[in-house]
């Protein structure tokens, strides 16, 4: 079988519509795992149609896919992050991911992509057409991936370390009691647990060694604490049922974040509990 590489943008029949088809048939073509359609020509207020949204259905997260015949340009990318970002406006629950599909993407504008890669979490795939008897085949190949840090802070140099009374300063007395509490909730997954107070936030160690899979960071009238544990609608469902405070789902850590006030209910309490003993399972090993 010979196959003859072809250019999909000077082809005569083979449109962005069909591409849009090709990948809205099996979106695992595009190598970013068993994605589902969610839509597709998605429209948005005042800025024209989305091409594909997909989404992962076991995290949920979700993926706004812009296609270009040809070389990616300065108004694909634009156009790509508005939608993105319309997209995360309108759903913030979910994790949103921002995907750039052309045939071409030159290092100069791989170069203008990679600026924005770490604040927003850009994708690009490079997509190839190829021919053979009358057939025309397509492929994908990732060219630039999503940044993901790690939790902020967690390799906080020694220096940078701080102690208990620094954080009474910063926030008080009482505060720092009901993170001895949700310590005993800690202590539950893991007796041998203790608190590492740091300069920017407040996380465990077990036998000297960092184990951050829940985090503090203590405010004057509540601690934000964080579950390392990926956004999934089990989780979303139990924090709602039990009226705990989210704030926005932290996708560059993968991290919950629960504000936490100093009258915690007893199903609070559980959830609580619940969430450390799933973020302790999900983390693993020792870093």
């Amino acid at each position: 079988m010979t196959l003859r590489k072809i250019s999909l943008k000077r082809h005569p029949t083979y449109t962005e519509s069909w591409v849009q088809s090709e990948i809205a048939k099996d979106p695992s073509i595009l190598e970013l795992g068993d994605l589902i359609l969610r839509d597709r020509e998605r429209r948005q207020d005042g800025a024209g149609r989305l091409d594909l949204l997909l989404q992962d259905p076991e995290t949920l997260k979700r993926y706004e896919v812009e296609i270009q015949l040809g070389a990616v340009d300065e108004s694909h990318i634009i156009r790509t992050i508005e939608y993105w970002d319309n997209e995360r406006k309108r759903y913030p629950r979910y994790e949103h991911a921002a995907v750039i599909v052309a045939e071409e993407i030159t290092g100069r504008f791989l170069n203008v992509i990679s600026l924005f890669n770490g604040n927003i979490p850009l994708i690009a795939i490079k997509m190839t057409a190829y021919e053979s008897n009358g057939q025309v085949h397509l492929t994908f190949v990732k060219v630039l991936d999503e940044v993901v840090y790690g939790l902020e802070d967690e390799d906080e140099p020694v220096e940078e370390a701080a102690d208990r009374q620094s954080w009474i300063v910063k926030s008080s007395e009482r505060i720092l009691k009901v993170v001895d509490q949700l310590m005993t909730i800690v202590n539950k997954v893991e007796p041998d647990a203790t608190l590492k107070y740091n300069k920017h936030y407040i996380g465990l160690s077990i036998h000297r060694s960092a184990l951050n899979f829940v985090t503090f960071r203590p405010r004057k009238a509540a601690i934000n604490m964080t579950f390392r544990l990926p956004k999934l609608a089990e989780y979303d469902q139990l924090i709602e049922d039990a009226g705990l405070e989210t704030l926005e789902y932290n996708s560059r850590s993968r991290a919950y974040r629960i504000r936490v006030g100093t009258d915690i209910t007893e199903q609070q309490t559980e959830t609580l509990l619940e969430l450390t003993k799933k973020a302790r399972e999900s983390f693993g090993g020792q870093e």
